[in-house]
C-alpha cells in the first residue's frame, strides 16, 4: 500500500507554502495530507504536544493501517520524532526538507542561544513579529515566486511565542529506525544536510532558497517522490 504524504510545515509560516507541492503530487497520483499547525502557539508551552495532536487530527480520515511518509520542512524537522511515537499509523519514510535535525535521542533545542539572543530584541510582550519580518527585504523577496504567492504567506504567518523557540523538544530514542533522508535547498542547511549523509541517510540536492518548494513545487515534489520511493523499496 503506497504512503500517504503528509506534509508538514514550519510552524514559523503556513500550510501554504506546501499547498503547490501538495498539488502536484496528487496530480502524479499520490494521496496528500497538509496539516495545519497555526493554531500551536496559542496558551504557553508545552507546544510540541499541539504539534503531534494536529497531525494525529488531520490523519483521522486515513485508516491507522495506512503508512504514511513524513516531509517536515525547517523547524518542523524537530517534531518528527514525536509525530511518529504519537502516530496510530505507520511510518514507512521521513524526508527532512532543508529542515533542523533532531538528535538521535534526549532533547533538541529548537533555537541555539545565540539565536535567541538575535530573537530577543525584536519581542513585543513575549511574542515576535512575522518570521519574514526578521530579515532584510534583500534576503526575504529571492523566496518567493511572485507577489501573489508572497501575500499569500506572509499573510497566514503567526506571530509565535519567543518560548515556543526557547522550548526543548523531547527525542524518543530509536525514533529513526525506519528510511530517513533529506532535502537541500541551499544554505545554511548544508552542514545540516552533511550531518544526515553522516548518519547513512540518502541525501538529495535542489538548489534553491528556504522556501523552495514553492518556487519549484513540480521539481520538489518530483524528488520527494524519488526520496520516498527508493527509501522503501518502490519506484
Amino acid at each position: 500500500m503506497p504512503p500517504v504524504f503528509v506534509l508538514v510545515h514550519s510552524p514559523s509560516v503556513g500550510p501554504s507554502t506546501w499547498h503547490p507541492v501538495a498539488d502536484r503530487l496528487k496530480a502524479a497520483g499520490c494521496r496528500v495530507r497538509v496539516p495545519s499547525l497555526l493554531h500551536i502557539g496559542a496558551g504557553g508551552p508545552p507546544y510540541a504536544p499541539r504539534v503531534v495532536d494536529a497531525v494525529r487530527d488531520d490523519l483521522r480520515q486515513v485508516p491507522s493501517g495506512n503508512p504514511v511518509a513524513l516531509v517536515a520542512h525547517s523547524n518542523a524537522g524537530l517534531f518528527v520524532p514525536l509525530i511518529r511515537s504519537g502516530l496510530d499509523h505507520p511510518v514507512a519514510a521521513s524526508v527532512f526538507v532543508d529542515a533542523a535535525l533532531p538528535a538521535r535521542s534526549g532533547t533538541t533545542p529548537v533555537a541555539a542561544p545565540e539565536f535567541l539572543e538575535f530573537l530577543r530584541p525584536k519581542t513585543v510582550d513575549g511574542r515576535l513579529p512575522r518570521w519574514t519580518d526578521w530579515w532584510d527585504e534583500a534576503d526575504v523577496a529571492p523566496m518567493f515566486p511572485d507577489r501573489a504567492v508572497r501575500r499569500t504567506v506572509v499573510a497566514e504567518q503567526p506571530a509565535l511565542p519567543l518560548s515556543y523557540y526557547e522550548q526543548r523538544v523531547p527525542v524518543p530514542g530509536g525514533w529513526d529506525d525506519h528510511p530517513c533522508s533529506y532535502l537541500l535547498f541551499g544554505p545554511p542547511y548544508d552542514g545540516l544536510a552533511a550531518e544526515a549523509r553522516e548518519r547513512g541517510w540518502r541525501v538529495a540536492h535542489l538548489p534553491g532558497e528556504h522556501l523552495h518548494q514553492i518556487v519549484d513545487p513540480a521539481g520538489t515534489a518530483r524528488q520527494l517522490l524519488e526520496l520516498v520511493g527508493q527509501g522503501i523499496g518502490t519506484r
